[in-house]
């Protein structure tokens, strides 16, 4: 199946987050850091029901040498894969709860 990718709006604020924190650590830290949600991304698009489900019906797809996760849904009817946050694992993950939703 092919799905497409929609992103909630508040997904750029966590990439924009992130992304400042680890380049004020190290230079192009950050752009390590979007090189491996993309790389994550493209494998829950190739199999979107290949990672567990973890609360209500949000999937959630770890990143490798980052402590982050993609928090998605996957929309059959509409073959859509909604990514409704990509949180530190050391937050609480119900803080997207109220994200948006198609």
């Amino acid at each position: 199946m092919i799905f497409n990718v929609v992103y909630s709006p508040e997904v750029y604020n966590d990439l924009q987050e992130a992304i400042d924190f680890y380049n004020s650590r190290k230079p192009d830290l950050g752009f390590k850091f979007i090189k491996t949600v993309k790389l994550q991304i493209s494998k829950i698009k190739s199999n979107a029901y290949g990672f567990q489900v973890r609360y209500f019906d949000i999937r959630c797809a770890p990143l490798n040498k980052f402590p982050y996760t993609v928090h998605y849904r996957v929309l059959p009817k509409t073959m859509i894969i909604m990514i409704t946050a990509i949180l530190c694992d050391y937050r609480n993950p119900q803080i997207a709860d109220h994200r948006s939703t198609l």
